[in-house]
């Protein structure tokens, strides 16, 4: 019997809400829904088509082996107990470096984190590869040089500016932000609003524009600096901000002085009375920026997110309302990662910093294939597929079958797995309790707990189950007495007592706390991952507690009936609905209360909720420097912006001659959704995937539109269907992200990562620089 579950998407970072029917244990049909407190009814085509995700032929569901012969089927005991046995002589052998962990739960499944980082810190390892680092960690380092923590970043306050600066970022595709493509569209319409894009191609999101300024690829970083030199030498910036809430601007105001504006903006071809005219508007407007990835994998990554993050702070838009302001958060996404740390870890053959709490899956490769003693021999991969999400396929190939070890836990038999030596059957997002730690709005705080709505085929398990059972057999869990087996049969109340008195008696229990609770509490839940946002709300912070209380959450009424909501429960939730009227026993925290009962809400809603909000008022409170203010200089940065002249990049862009054009590397369409989509078949009747290019080059080269042509550059070559377009830029050409995927022996388009090199990357994050990359194209 058909019946319609509230879910979310996990195909993107926005978590849309979903409603899908599910009929003899398949989804037959989704759509938006309009209960969800973010998305409000909004989804894309690729949310509406996630059954093709949930149900295909490549689906793994038992454990495999690869052998001579191939890859043969094998069960959970065995593969578990090679797996720690290897694993653990690997370790043992040549150190905790020697073990690197990849993953995190990608877009939609941020539980998983919890127990790989567990068993890697377990290992004494702190190598956790993460596509994080991949984008954003030059990003976070800079707003944690600025305001204190890397956790502490900013987004864009969008609902309350009355004008939008888009940098690098193709929202009406990309999304990444709620709702991006309405909130674009009511800027576009709404008079009393400006929308302004800066992007070198006639993007959907720059055809929307009141100004578009078509920068020059890989000349941002340029750009800015003329813009900031122009508002100071106007004297447009926000004086009373600056010096009420930073501290540094006399150390970086010479940076702007006397700066070659003119020839600056010449370099990146722009004319600059549009440049002028726009920074008029940014000191006097209520605006706010968002930036992605067109900054964040472009030449000069790093130092253009410290530039932005000056603009914002000299035009006074940092931490106020309609500016960019830091959002509250339920669960940090990363760690703060000081790399000046000595604790803290830099890869040994590349010399990169942990940023975020992520090592840059780009210097993997020669962390694998260096002949330093301490290099990575073995590694667990988690729900990721670097050989096709991380650039330069060619190396990650090599480098992984250098490995000792390699242990692929996925959906499905990805091109990862397919050189893996063990290949574990993890359950979807929707056979799971899961859910993501994303923080996108403000001053709301929101979190879905997403329940399972489909039964599982064959034995797939929940990730941190699978990470459980081996740090289990690696004997890294102290041995629990049975007492605490039997009391989170009863309730949680008791059960927090008789975990908190075993913590007091057994050092270094809470080290292994996520496995703890697995083993106990979501034994008798079904799921690890539910027992860990147990956990996650009995020990929840104060701010926490003051965040759920302003959003609405008062003693008198804290939610209507769990009974009442749709779906399964397991046995032990139903039993803290009978418990629900217990008071805190005698030892206990007075917030254990607190997160009992947010709990319970939290499972109450399927369809998500505001779980807390941020205080309007005090969002300067946030910056967490020595000086409590917004601190403008970056020492490290000095030497850096000193090489940023006009002449300087001049010379660095100058053509060269056998990579005459800019490959864009990677790009957000209707028809992509990284690697998650592998059935062809979502896509079946659209023009999929094309490499787009300005008809003056498809002239100049004797090309037409829909011939089949090369794309050489110094990392190898791909052969893609070319498309003839007005929105690209003259000499760039563009390649979508999240082809040449194997599915069922057939590979469908270009792999994107056979032209990027891992060696082009940031200077400072090891970020890869795929909005630049020299190539030539010619017909097949």
């Amino acid at each position: 019997m058909a019946r319609w579950q509230k879910t979310g998407c996990v195909l993107c970072a926005q978590n849309c809400g979903l409603e899908v029917q599910v009929a003899g244990n398949r989804m037959v049909k989704v759509r938006p829904d309009k209960a969800n407190p973010r998305s409000r009814g909004y989804a894309c085509r690729k949310g509406l088509n996630v059954a093709h995700h949930q149900h295909h032929a490549d689906r793994l569901t038992h454990p495999l082996k690869r052998t001579d012969a191939g890859f043969e089927r094998i069960s959970w005991e065995q593969a578990i107990s090679e797996i720690s046995q290897k694993l653990m002589a690997v370790v043992g052998q040549h150190g905790p470096r020697s073990y690197a962990y990849m993953g995190g739960g990608g877009q939609g499944c941020h539980f998983e984190a919890a127990f790989g980082r567990t068993l890697m810190k377990l290992l004494g390892s702190q190598y956790h590869y993460n596509a994080v680092a991949q984008e954003l960690t030059g990003y976070f380092w800079a707003c944690g040089r600025h305001t204190g923590r890397q956790t502490d970043f900013h987004i864009p306050d969008e609902p309350r500016a009355d004008m939008l600066l888009a940098v690098g970022w193709n929202g009406m595709e990309s999304h990444q932000m709620p709702r991006a493509p309405l909130v674009l569209k009511e800027f576009s319409r709404n008079p009393d609003k400006l929308l302004v894009v800066i992007d070198p191609r006639q993007s959907r999101t720059a055809s929307l524009a009141d100004i578009h300024l078509p920068v020059r690829p890989g000349t941002d970083a340029l750009m800015v600096r003329a813009m900031i030199a122009i508002i100071l030498e106007n004297g447009w910036e926000n004086r009373a901000y600056i010096q009420d809430h930073t501290t540094g601007f006399d150390r970086v105001r010479p940076w702007f002085e006397n700066f070659a504006v003119e020839e600056a903006l010449a370099v990146c071809g722009l004319d600059v009375n549009p440049v002028v005219d726009l920074c008029r508007e940014l000191g006097r407007r209520r605006w706010c920026l968002h930036t992605d990835l067109g900054i964040y994998m472009n030449r000069h990554s790093t130092l253009a997110s410290c530039l932005y993050n000056l603009l914002l702070a000299v035009c006074g838009r940092l931490c106020v309302p309609g500016g960019n302001v830091i959002p509250g958060k339920f669960i940090p996404i990363g760690t703060h990662t000081d790399e000046r740390d000595p604790q803290n870890w830099r890869t040994v053959a590349t010399d990169f910093p942990i940023l975020m709490g992520y090592s840059p899956p780009n210097v993997l490769p020669e962390e694998i294939l260096s002949d330093h003693p301490d290099r990575i021999r073995s590694v667990i991969v988690c729900a990721s597929n670097p050989l096709r999400s991380y650039a330069d396929t060619t190396a990650y190939e090599k480098a992984f079958d250098r490995l000792d070890l390699l242990v692929t836990i996925e959906l499905a038999m990805t091109e990862t797995a397919r050189l893996s030596h063990y290949v574990l059957p993890a359950r979807s997002g929707y056979e799971s309790w899961d859910g993501t730690f994303f923080t996108w709005t403000w001053p709301e705080i929101f979190f879905q707990m997403r329940r399972p709505i489909i039964e599982p085929d064959g034995e797939p398990l929940e990730c941190g189950e699978i990470f459980t059972r081996i740090a289990d057999a690696m004997g890294l869990i102290p041995t629990l007495p049975e007492a605490l087996y039997q009391v989170a049969k009863k309730d949680q109340f008791a059960f927090a007592v008789e975990l908190m008195t075993l913590a007091r008696s057994t050092p270094g229990l809470m080290k292994a706390i996520p496995f703890i609770l697995s083993k106990t509490l979501g034994r008798e839940m079904g799921s690890g991952n539910l027992a860990a946002l147990w956990g996650l709300l009995f020990t929840a912070p104060g701010k926490l507690r003051k965040d759920a209380l302003r959003a609405g959450f008062v003693e008198e009424g804290w939610g209507e009936s769990i009974r009442s909501a749709p779906g399964r429960l397991p046995t032990i939730v139903k039993s803290m609905i009978r418990n629900r009227s217990l008071v805190p026993l005698a030892g206990l925290h007075p917030r254990a209360n607190f997160g009992e009962r947010l709990f319970q809400v939290i499972i109450d809603h399927p369809e998500g909720l505001w779980l807390g909000k941020s205080d309007e008022t005090a969002n300067m409170s946030a910056i967490r420097t020595p000086s409590d203010r917004i601190d403008l200089h970056i020492p490290e940065m000095d030497a850096w912006i000193a090489d940023l002249t006009p002449e300087r990049e001049a010379a660095a862009l100058a053509p060269d001659p056998d990579f005459p054009l800019i490959l864009m590397a990677g790009r957000h369409v209707r028809t992509n959704a990284n690697t998650l989509m592998r059935n062809p078949a979502w896509n079946q009747g659209c023009r999929a995937c094309t490499l787009a290019m300005h008809a003056d080059d498809a002239m100049a080269l004797g090309l037409e539109d829909g011939q089949q042509v090369n794309v050489f550059t110094a990392a190898g070559r791909e052969t893609i269907e070319l498309e003839v377009s007005s929105r690209t830029r003259v000499g760039q050409v563009v390649m979508p992200h999240g082809f040449g995927l194997n599915y069922q022996g057939t590979v469908t388009g270009p792999n994107v990562n056979r032209l990027t090199k891992n060696t082009n990357r940031d200077p400072l994050a090891a970020t890869p620089l795929h909005r630049y990359v020299p190539c030539r194209v010619e017909a097949a």
